[in-house]
């Protein structure tokens, strides 16, 4: 009889803990991710379109997230005309993000810790061009809307066009391995 009231507790307490979770769905319409990308000579700006995504939620903690990147909507927001054109087409290229084959990128919340009141510290899988490695970043939840800042290193996804840490000689036309992103979520 000890051992069926454990086992009733048990499965109440992890009935309790999945029905305090909640998924929240991401309103990829009125979420924004911008991007920038430097080099010597400058930097281009730009945005990407979220395709969907979600976070995850024990009461107001935040437990998880996935989201799914559309790549054909990359773009340049700093230049027109024919050289927005140009670079729109060579980022599309396999030279970096290759869209045409590699239509989306995904990003998996693994591991998050409570930094401070609304700010987590997440360990994600993200994954372009079908490779996935390890990224780390801090998020902000405030209301209904959450936000970041981080840094991806590009030669990590085999992105490894125009890199120093590859090709020598390349003075000038030099671009730097890591790209940012500015994520706004609404839910």
């Amino acid at each position: 009889m000890k051992n069926l009231k454990t086992i009733a507790i048990a499965l109440f307490v992890a009935v309790s803990t999945i029905a305090t979770a909640q998924t929240k769905k991401v309103d990829a319409s009125k979420s924004t991710i911008t991007w920038i990308g430097k080099k010597v000579t400058g930097q281009h700006n730009g945005t990407v379109a979220l395709k969907e995504g979600s976070l995850i939620f024990k009461g107001k903690k935040l437990t998880g997230g996935n989201f799914t990147v559309d790549m054909t909507t990359l773009t340049s927001t700093d230049l027109t005309g024919e050289y927005l054109g140009k670079l729109n087409g060579h980022l599309k290229s396999e030279d970096f993000f290759g869209t045409e084959k590699f239509t989306t990128s995904k990003l998996v919340f693994k591991k998050i810790a409570a930094k401070a009141n609304g700010v987590y510290t997440v360990t994600a899988d993200l994954t372009i061009k079908d490779v996935t490695a390890p990224v780390t970043f801090d998020i902000t939840v405030k209301g209904t809307t959450a936000t970041t800042t981080f840094k991806i290193d590009r030669t990590k996804y085999g992105i490894k066009y125009g890199s120093g840490s590859f090709f020598d000689n390349l003075g000038d036309k030099t671009i730097n391995d890591d790209f940012e992103l500015t994520v706004s979520l609404q839910f």
